[in-house]
């Protein structure tokens, strides 16, 4: 309850009330409106820092929500353009080296992009950088999908006409490695196992059991079966168009010169002959005399995404010989 205030009048020797005047009610008024919004902003503000509105709490989880989405959605996005990096790669050094074509590029295969800012409606905001790289990334891998949609039809009709160097091309793995387990050392700088320096292997090995069939890789015909003093017993079959595969460390083989052999077809057995660690078989790919990588010869069995993984194991694994 407010106080009365009173004051004495000493002509009427009585005590009369005080009244405030217009312009003191005021003040009053107002100096106690602005201490409440005062406090009222201090409790806010306090609040506000150890508590969270339900709102608040909403769009917190709404926020790690999309941060996680946003996450595997870059995963997906990695992987969509490694896949595509394998496709690219097979397109210009081994589909265009058979059928006699010029690699593409990659200013053919990045072009429509620069120059003005395409992405200016989505600048300004919080989260710009997140918005900017996903769409850039996803804008250039539908522009690339596009080219190699168009570079594979050009390929599929060179292809139509060169149907028996098809045949003849080693386009799959010489032994049976569905589950691609069986993949060990690859082409290139390895420690030898019995000289124990570096030097360069112009296979390709696969562990296997001793017995386990060796398959030709492509038609062709057989020129050599011998048994030689490192290699240990071998097969070389002659694919012609300038392609040769070599087959060592056979436990035995089951063809003989001269013998025209299909895609697929036995020839031997893997085996542990002449300077090797373990049961296994070395393969190499020859082409105009020259040995070349056997993992991008494969393109008849493997999905882009084997593809990528056997040439991961590979290069994690160790040599036999």
């Amino acid at each position: 309850m407010a106080k009365i205030k009173y004051k004495f009048n000493p002509e009427s020797l009585k005590y009369d009330k005080v009244k405030d005047s217009v312009r003191k009610t005021v003040v009053k008024a107002f100096t106690f409106f602005t201490a409440t919004v005062a406090v009222t902003i201090v409790y806010y503000l306090i609040y506000s820092q150890f508590f969270s509105t339900p709102k608040e709490r909403i769009l917190s989880r709404e926020i790690n929500q999309m941060t996680d989405n946003y996450a595997v959605l870059t995963k997906n996005l990695q992987q969509i353009e490694d896949v595509l990096a394998d496709i690219q790669q097979r397109d210009s050094n081994i589909y265009r080296t058979i059928f006699e074509s010029e690699p593409v590029p990659q200013t053919v295969l990045r072009a429509g992009f620069g120059g003005v800012n395409r992405y200016e409606a989505l600048e300004g905001y919080s989260n710009s950088d997140l918005m900017l790289e996903t769409t850039r990334r996803s804008e250039i891998l539908l522009s690339q999908l596009q080219v190699q949609s168009k570079m594979l039809d050009e390929m599929l009709e060179k292809a139509g006409g060169k149907a028996d160097q098809l045949k003849t091309c080693p386009s799959i793995q010489p032994v049976e490695n569905k589950d691609l387990t069986r993949t060990a050392a690859s082409f290139g700088w390895r420690m030898h196992p019995f000289y124990r320096t570096k030097r360069f292997h112009e296979g390709m090995d696969f562990t296997a059991p001793t017995g386990t069939p060796v398959r030709a890789t492509g038609d062709g015909e057989v020129v050599e079966t011998q048994s030689t003093g490192a290699q240990g017993i071998k097969v070389v079959i002659d694919h012609g168009y300038g392609y040769k595969t070599m087959y060592v460390h056979l436990d035995k083989f089951t063809v003989k010169s001269g013998q025209k052999v299909t895609r697929g077809e036995i020839i031997g057995n893997v085996g542990n002959s002449g300077m090797s660690t373990a049961p296994h078989l070395h393969y190499e790919v020859h082409q105009n005399g020259k040995p070349v990588n056997p993992i991008n010869y494969f393109f008849n069995e493997l999905t882009p995404a084997e593809f990528a993984r056997i040439r991961d194991l590979s290069n994690l694994g160790r040599t036999f010989d």
